[in-house]
Order: structure tokens, then C-alpha cells, then sequence
């Protein structure tokens, strides 16, 4: 998809913010309107949850609030590689993004969940790991992917260094951390802020989507986000039996440097999801999207009241 000139996105706003929706689309140009149907149609077949929802395939539950929305696996898969451009194949259960905003605003996040059972992972290592040579070994690992991802036609990633070292709360079994990462040539750093849920069998992985300007925010949320997520019964941490239960053959550590161990043997690095600014969010548009969603649900909001 190509840029669009900065007076045709100025033309877009403008129009989206002074004129009904039927006189705006007269005012796009054809690549324009394509791609606000496109976007449209996107946002409206989005199925965005509320309250208990419970992720089955990991034995856990959300217990979403009205400050946030849900997608699932599916949902989630298409803001991630149709609307963002990230590589297909993330085992990404679902998705939380702050309600108010959709995946095309410009300054939009959303924490992906996904799923690791591969047991239960021991924290006795908790107070032992030495984070700063723990950094030095990721950004090694980091580099040596980016041969298959040039390969592959990805950008490039850079792990610049801890935006917030890691931290292990051993009453709630709750491990986070976050990591500035640079994609390609860009200008602006991602913000990849990470927590990990201990469980029974294996660990629940959530992941931020931001920008580095969005620390602050992130943060300001992190204790809302900490309490949406976590095991059945049964499937908790202090849940774990000995006798008949796998033991993960990695500890807190490898947790945060991205590491599993798979079938093959072979350790793989952890696919890190990103926004792709200004490819598939072109400039400024994002904004009048949100402006036509938002006047929508206003209009559906007024037809209820009538009604």
C-alpha cells in the first residue's frame, strides 16, 4: 500500500471531522476509500468481549473489565498480521486492547495472550539470575535470528536494552519485565513489556504492543492487567503435584530471555509481535477511522435511547 500525500490525509481529517460520513467518502481518493472500506469492514467483524471469559486450551480465565475489550484467537490473529503485517503462525489465544480505541489509531496498544505447557516452571532461581549478563546473551540471540527474518523479508531487530528489568512477585507467581527493541531502520522503539503467569502445567504469556512513548501508560495500567489473567483452579501454581506433574526443563531465566525448549531440542527465540506505523496505518488516517467508528457507536447509542 503506498503513502498518500500529507494534504490528501489533512483533506481526510478535515472531512471526517466537518462533514457527514456520505459527503467525506466523496472527498477520499479511490485508494483512500478502499482502504477505509477495507478498515471498516475489519472493525465491524471484530467480536470485542467483556467479563468472564475463559481460555479453555490453557485453563485459565480473563475476567475482562469495561476499560478493556477481548478478541480471540481469531480476532487477535487478524489485528496482528492483516491490519499490523506481522508474520503468520503466532500460537496468540487472544488479544486485550483499551476500550475506546481500535487497532487502526496511531497511538493504539494491546497486550497478546498465548499459551507455553511445557510444565511447570521451577522459581527457586528467582533471586540467583544476573539480568544484566541475562541482556547480553538476549541481544546476541536477537541478532543471530535476523538472518531469517531478512531472509524472510521481516525487518531487522535490535534489542536496545531493559525499558524495566525484570521482576518476580512470588505471592502471585507473576514474573514481568519490558524490553526497548528497534525494528529495521525505524526511528521510533518498540516497547515490548512482558508478563508471565506460573501455572500447573506451564505459563501464560502476555505480551505488550506499544511504543516507547507509551511507557508511562503501560505502567499506569500494569496492575489492571496483572489481575485480568489468571489459572482454574486446579491449574494454579501452588496446584503442582510432584508425584504426577512435569517439571519444565527451564527456569524464571529462560522466561525472560524468550527461551523454550522444543521437541526438537533445539532452544527458539520467541516471536516478538510490533506495529507496523505508517504501512498499514497510513498517517493520520487512523484517526479519522476512529473518528467514523466513534460517530457510529454515538448514532447506535441515541437509536437505543429512543427506542
Amino acid at each position: 500500500m503506498k503513502f498518500i500525500l500529507s494534504s490528501l490525509l489533512m483533506l481526510a481529517l478535515s472531512s471526517f471531522a466537518f462533514a457527514e460520513e456520505s459527503e467525506t467518502t466523496e472527498t477520499l481518493s479511490a485508494e483512500e476509500a478502499q482502504y477505509m472500506q477495507w478498515a471498516q469492514g475489519i472493525w465491524e467483524s471484530l467480536n470485542r468481549q467483556h467479563g468472564e471469559i475463559t481460555i479453555d486450551q490453557a485453563g485459565a480465565k480473563l475476567n475482562v473489565p469495561e476499560s478493556f475489550y477481548f478478541l480471540d484467537s481469531k480476532d487477535a490473529n487478524t489485528v496482528l498480521v492483516d491490519v499490523w503485517g506481522n508474520p503468520p503462525g503466532g500460537d496468540v489465544l487472544g488479544m486485550l486492547m483499551p476500550e475506546g480505541t481500535t487497532p487502526f489509531d496511531n497511538d493504539s496498544w494491546a497486550v497478546t495472550i498465548a499459551y507455553e505447557e511445557d510444565g511447570y516452571v521451577s522459581d527457586a532461581d528467582a533471586h540467583d539470575i544476573d539480568y544484566s549478563d541475562l541482556l547480553k546473551d538476549m541481544q546476541a540471540d536477537t541478532a543471530e535470528s535476523n538472518q531469517y527474518r531478512q531472509q524472510n523479508g521481516y525487518p531487522t531487530v535490535e534489542l536496545v536494552g531493559w525499558a524495566a528489568q525484570p521482576f518476580y512477585d512470588a505471592n502471585s507467581n507473576k514474573l514481568h519485565w519490558a524490553k526497548e527493541i528497534r525494528f529495521g531502520d525505524s526511528d521510533v522503539n518498540t516497547l515490548n513489556y512482558n508478563i508471565r503467569v506460573l501455572g500447573r502445567r506451564g505459563v501464560l504469556v502476555l505480551n505488550f504492543i506499544a511504543g516507547m512513548d507509551q511507557k508511562q501508560l503501560i505502567e499506569s495500567q500494569m496492575d489492571t492487567v496483572l489481575s485480568i489473567a489468571n489459572f482454574q483452579e486446579g491449574a494454579q501454581y501452588a496446584d503442582f503435584d510432584p508425584e504426577i506433574d512435569k517439571v519444565a526443563a527451564y527456569g524464571l531465566g529462560a522466561l525472560v530471555a524468550g527461551k523454550v525448549l522444543a521437541k526438537t531440542g533445539f532452544l527458539a527465540i520467541a516471536l516478538v509481535f510490533l506495529k507496523k506505523f505508517g504501512v498499514f496505518i497510513l498517517l493520520g488516517l487512523g484517526w479519522a477511522l476512529k473518528m467514523l467508528f466513534g460517530r457510529k457507536k454515538a448514532a447506535a447509542q441515541e437509536n437505543d435511547t429512543q427506542a
